[in-house]
């Protein structure tokens, strides 16, 4: 699986989502009560030291290029971090994982406060369907802390994806998730300090399983957009939502509802046809996610 043609690229794409479920489902299975910061603390060290066999691919003429906005995005990734792991503790799995698709809209809005970019209809509906269709899930008078955990989570993930165009374009992914892992551990380290918790070897087991997990998605995800266009396959990122709702289904005997399948479909829906007409329309990549800005560009879920 090259990820060369457009059929491998799709494959390696529902495979790398599968694995980032199963990362979502390590931390699901923390204790109640478990403190996140000792767990964000540990995954975030567990990442690194996973990324520094691939340190050579570090640009030392622009080691530091882009500090700022590489230390701002760290610190929002350890954010969305920590909403995640509320989220995924107190809401279905799938229902958090539906919320979290709302990063692609959240990107769209984001584009055109801060780009002043211009929105199609299509693009202009799918914001608006989007935003239906998380209340159509969470409903008002189930919206609570978790829920807004997960809103957070993607919002957190929809900053860091807009901030990815004011990164250096001389330093590769890896260098730019290996400094986001040097600058975001010390304050991670310092708010698990703070936590005081006493030691858990069973977190750091969700930790690594998580980290693993996550890193595997990475891999398939660099290498299904490598070769092939983004609009080619960028609506295999959404079957994610499908191995959501059958591993909650069998694993944690969640059944969706009529609610959510609505809602996810408000909100899926719209993305989808902006990939396929994109597709149509042009071979250039999508304006939408890509290898630097969906979960790769955080390791955040």
């Amino acid at each position: 699986m090259s990820g060369k043609t457009i059929n491998s690229a799709i494959l390696l794409l529902v495979i790398g989502n599968a694995m980032a479920l199963i990362s979502d489902v390590f931390i699901k299975l923390l204790e109640p009560g478990a403190p996140i910061f000792q767990f964000a603390f540990l995954r975030c060290v567990i990442t690194l030291l996973l990324l520094l066999p691939l340190a050579g691919q570090l640009n030392r003429k622009h080691l530091f290029s882009g500090f700022k906005v590489h230390a701002v995005r760290a610190h929002v990734h350890l954010v969305g971090i920590l909403c995640m792991v509320v989220a995924l503790a107190n809401l279905p799995l799938a229902t958090a994982n539906a919320v979290f698709y709302a990063a692609p809209i959240l990107v769209m809005v984001l584009s055109v406060i801060i780009f002043r970019e211009k929105l199609t209809p299509l693009s202009v509906f799918a914001v608006f369907s989007g935003f239906g269709g998380i209340i159509v899930i969470l409903r008002p008078m189930e919206f609570n802390w978790a829920a807004i955990a997960a809103l957070a989570s993607a919002f957190a993930l929809a900053i860091n994806a807009v901030m990815v165009r004011k990164l250096p374009r001389e330093q590769s992914t890896v260098h730019k998730l290996l400094l986001n892992y040097v600058l975001i551990i010390p304050a991670a380290g310092a708010l698990a300090l703070w936590e005081g918790a006493a030691w858990d070897s069973s977190i750091l087991v969700s930790a690594l399983g998580s980290a693993l997990f996550i890193l595997g998605y990475n891999i398939t995800v660099l290498l299904a957009y490598r070769q092939v266009d983004a609009n080619q396959v960028t609506s295999a990122e959404y079957t994610g939502l499908i191995w959501a709702v059958g591993i909650g289904w069998i694993w944690f005997s969640e059944v969706p509802d009529l609610w959510f399948l609505a809602g996810s479909t408000m909100i899926v829906v719209p993305l989808i046809l902006i990939g396929l007409q994109s597709r149509r329309r042009a071979r250039a990549p999508a304006r939408g996610f890509n290898p630097d800005t969906q979960r790769v560009t955080s390791m955040s879920s």
